[in-house]
């Protein structure tokens, strides 16, 4: 099992915390425990804390309702959940003018609420979606 501060050292990076400060989060290291991390985080200002709650709270957002990464299956790229739909593959399609009407019409097995879950993702992940995109038409 991880320790809940193994997420930190992966997800953070770095935050911005003014136009001329960064705090470089880089140096935890998956070793460090929550309990040592805390001086550091009540140390930043309210708008620093605010920052590195968005950051936090965009790396749980990878646990998405309705898409899933499965090994194997589309060369693991996202998908719509219990389907062979990869995201950028609708994606794409809409780059291409093809309408949500017709992306359901298209894949009767979406709904709706798939469509925006892949839309989601895809702001949220624009490079993955971007290169997968450019892979596949190399193809």
């Amino acid at each position: 099992m991880r320790k809940c501060c193994e997420s930190f050292d992966l997800v953070i990076g770095r935050i911005p915390v003014s136009q001329n400060k960064l705090i470089f989060m880089t140096s935890i290291t998956a070793n460090m425990t929550l309990k040592e991390l805390q001086p550091q985080l009540l140390a930043l200002t309210p708008e620093e804390k605010a920052q590195a709650i968005e950051l936090l709270a965009q790396s749980l957002r990878k646990f998405w309702s309705g898409i899933q990464k499965t090994p194997g299956v589309c060369g693991g790229d996202a998908c719509i959940r219990q389907t062979r739909i990869p995201v950028w593959v609708l994606v794409n399609a809409r780059r291409l003018g093809i309408s949500e009407s017709e992306l359901l019409e298209d894949y009767p097995t979406l709904q709706a609420a798939d469509l925006a879950n892949a839309w989601t993702y895809a702001e949220a992940y624009p490079d993955e979606i971007e290169t997968a995109i450019q892979e596949n038409e190399d193809d």
